[in-house]
């Protein structure tokens, strides 16, 4: 017997995927987190989950979870005491920044949490021109007294970033050196081998980034890898990376930066997945925890990657998947501002206290909360009746909190919590898509998480989307990402190139290196050669523009003709994404990039046959139900969705139950259920 397991650690809950590779069975499971420490959360899971299988910890074949903890330790300022060596005259660069502004009018806006302590930017002498020619000579006498320094002032990490490494790393290869000689115990981040790509204020803030994450994220999976082996597991762990993909606890602890938004990047793995079992092209993910709300878009079965995004105010030049995060999940907590208006989030109860409902102290309204109290939710045991939930001290916290500072009564109170938390998922989910040049109606809406199914319909009906998915287990579909992903290094280079076919040569040898460079990489993992993949992109933009568009390049074997198909691609997203293109302006290329991939083994699931004719379950209960948009409750059938039949349609208004999620379903909107169990709900009125 063999089982392979994902992880994913959450705010409040932490889900377990578990696939027998004897059975083909996909079991999930969801337990507490544990904040403090989540590896804790995640051995106590996973020996439940072994108990419940009657399985030993030996048959474990495969392991991945996907991490908070580089996140969280960016959010409360929790990461290493770190020192900072650069190119003598730009100490002052993560203080300057790229001039940005992104609140223009904002007087009191506040900069980013300085991430080095005063004094610990320090320079040394040292000149790489733009061509990669020394310009002046590295001073390593200069070098090691500024390293003994940092020595003294106790850092635990070194960032280092010199003016144009990227073309010629030779002077912070020999300070990495030098900080090895005289402070071998600090944890050390080179610029040149992490990011070499221009724009050294991007490629600085990056190299930061990861060495204030490092002795963290060090601790932190080191710990986790020994627990794992403690409790008799024989496999190397893996943890996901936020391109969607996993790497070893080694490559993790290298390149802490990669794991910055892991969790809700498998979610949008797994959304792929079932996308292409619903024969879904284009997707718009709507993952709604506990704590916060992801979004994402998926256009071709392909979830969009961003080169480049802000970690806690600072850019982050790491491939990561473009997802947009909230303050909106079922923990939010709701009031009534100094103006009198309510609001919901960013705050969250977490998974200690929790909502009111929990009956673990909590006293503010959330909005778990608002849905007991408007019927949506069980308004006595959730979790598959694991968990006992208290509906008067629901109503309680939102009397007292909402209702006594307002003129709302408490079913006013409890319904404009949950219109507040629908807007504001739907302004999010514009920021995606409207604004980026989509029409969000030719996209269908895929809710998960545990909370994203109560308040799917709603959100697409006010979005004007017709089409909402919900996978079989949307509460754990970012565990379940987890045994879907790949192996993946992303690989970049910088080289300013006009695009035109003298410079095809020179733009097939970049390729063709860094193909090597992915290969010895994928040694390193033991992927074997017919399990490699590799995908090309360009980063190309027209002739003194300042930023780039990534188009995907068929192979790496670069030819003319190729490069002309290229550049069409080129033109016609310029077009897409600004409205306009110039096909006889000079393109040019500025980055390479180049993604070596190991395909992973993963679960086989096969369909049932479509039963049609089948009888529609018995309704488990009936409970009256306020929905959006109404001022009295309707009787409303509620099911238990392992009780669907592939093939059959179940019209709204319903409520449909299961361990992980509930499912609202309003009057117009039909259920209809596929050979894989994902629910496709249509708006019948479009």
């Amino acid at each position: 017997m063999a089982y392979m397991i994902g992880v994913d650690v959450g705010g409040t809950f932490t889900d377990f995927s578990v696939f027998d590779q004897k059975s083909g069975e996909l079991f999930h499971h969801k337990d507490s987190s544990t904040p403090s420490d989540p590896s804790k959360a995640i051995i106590q899971g996973v020996l439940a989950v072994l108990a419940m299988k009657k399985a030993e910890a030996a048959s474990v074949s495969y392991l991945a979870h996907g991490t908070t903890v580089g996140t969280n330790a960016l959010i409360e300022k929790k990461g290493a005491r770190l020192g900072l060596i650069t190119t003598k005259g730009f100490k002052d660069l993560m203080e300057i920044g790229n001039q940005r502004r992104p609140s223009l009018y904002n007087l009191q806006a506040q900069k980013p949490y300085p991430l080095i302590p005063s004094g610990f930017n320090c320079t040394v002498t040292e000149r790489i021109r733009y061509d990669g020619t020394v310009d002046t000579p590295l001073d390593e006498e200069e070098t090691r007294r500024v390293v003994r320094y940092l020595k003294e002032q106790k850092v635990a990490a070194i960032a280092v970033c010199t003016l144009f490494s990227f073309v010629n790393p030779v002077h912070e290869l020999r300070i990495e050196e030098i900080i090895k000689e005289e402070f071998p115990e600090a944890y050390v981040t080179i610029s040149s081998k992490l990011v070499p790509e221009f724009r050294e204020y991007s490629r600085m803030s990056t190299t930061v980034l990861n060495s204030y994450l490092g002795p963290v994220m060090k601790k932190y999976v080191n710990n986790f890898r020994d627990s794992v082996e403690g409790i008799g597991i024989q496999v190397e762990p893996y943890v996901t990376q936020s391109n969607g993909s996993i790497i070893s606890i080694k490559e993790t602890v290298d390149c802490p930066i990669k794991t910055a938004v892991s969790g809700p990047s498998a979610g949008v793995i797994a959304a792929a997945f079932i996308g292409k079992q619903c024969n879904a092209d284009k997707i718009i993910t709507f993952d709604m925890g506990g704590t916060s709300a992801d979004i994402s878009l998926i256009e071709n079965f392909t979830p969009q990657v961003s080169n480049e995004r802000e970690v806690e105010g600072y850019p982050a030049r790491i491939p990561m998947i473009n997802i947009i995060t909230i303050g909106a999940g079922g923990g939010s907590i709701a009031k009534i501002d100094d103006g009198g208006a309510l609001k919901v989030g960013p705050k969250s109860a977490g998974a200690t206290p929790g909502p009111a409902c929990y009956m673990r102290g909590g006293e503010n309204p959330c909005v778990t909360d608002a849905n007991i109290v408007l019927g949506k939710l069980n308004q006595k045991k959730i979790l598959g009746g694991r968990m006992d939930v208290d509906i008067e001290l629901a109503k309680q916290a939102i009397q007292t909190k909402i209702c006594d500072k307002s003129d709302l009564n408490l079913q006013q109170a409890a319904n404009g919590i949950i219109t507040v938390v629908n807007s504001n998922m739907v302004r999010a989910i514009r920021s995606v898509s409207v604004e980026k040049g989509y029409d969000v109606r030719e996209f269908s809406l895929m809710a998960f998480g545990g909370a994203g199914p109560l308040h799917a319909c709603e959100v697409a009906k006010e979005l004007g989307m017709k089409e909402v998915l919900i996978p079989p287990h949307p509460g754990t579909l970012c565990s379940l990402g987890l045994l879907l992903a790949d192996t993946k290094f992303d690989l970049s280079r910088t080289m300013v190139l006009n695009a035109v076919p003298e410079n095809v040569p020179e733009m097939a040898r970049q390729f063709q290196s860094m193909t090597e460079q992915g290969n010895e990489l994928l040694d390193k993992e033991g992927v074997l050669g017919e399990r490699r993949q590799f995908e090309y992109f360009l980063d190309m933009r027209y002739l003194r523009q300042n930023f780039e568009i990534s188009i995907q390049v068929p192979t790496g074997e670069m030819t003319e003709e190729i490069l002309k198909k290229v550049l069409a691609y080129f033109h016609a997203e310029h077009k897409r994404s600004y409205g306009y293109c110039k096909e006889d302006a000079v393109v040019q290329v500025v980055n390479y990039r180049v993604s070596a991939i190991g395909i992973i083994d993963k679960p086989e699931l096969t369909p049932e046959p479509l039963r049609p004719d089948a009888d529609l379950p018995e309704p488990i209960a009936y409970r009256q139900v306020l929905f959006q948009g109404q001022n009295y409750y309707v009787k409303t059938p509620v099911y238990q969705r392992e009780s669907f039949v592939p093939g059959q349609a179940i019209p709204g208004p319903c409520i449909c139950e299961q361990m992980d999620t509930t499912l609202v379903v309003p009057t117009g909107w039909t259920i209809h259920v596929d050979g894989y169990h994902n629910l496709k709900i249509h708006d019948e009125e479009k």
